[in-house]
């Protein structure tokens, strides 16, 4: 069980660190294609990641978080 754990732990730490560059990379390509269509006046959305694509990620964080303190606390 401490094993799984620590995997699911490691798992969501991995998550965390390269699916907003992921997201990042799929921005640029979709950026990428809306400026060639752009007329020159107007400027390309800016601003970041939308909320929604980090709160999957966090609510996974929080999960095992709570999964490693729940198993911690029942340990002592």
């Amino acid at each position: 069980m401490k094993r799984v754990l620590y995997l699911l732990t490691v798992a969501l730490v991995a998550m965390l660190i390269l699916v907003p560059a992921a997201m990042a990379q799929e921005m640029e390509q979709t950026v990428m294609r809306e400026t060639t269509t752009i007329v020159e006046g107007d400027l390309p959305k800016s601003g970041g990641l939308p909320v929604g694509t980090i709160l999957a990620p966090a609510a996974a964080l929080l999960i095992g978080g709570g999964l490693v303190a729940y198993a911690a606390a029942r340990r002592r």
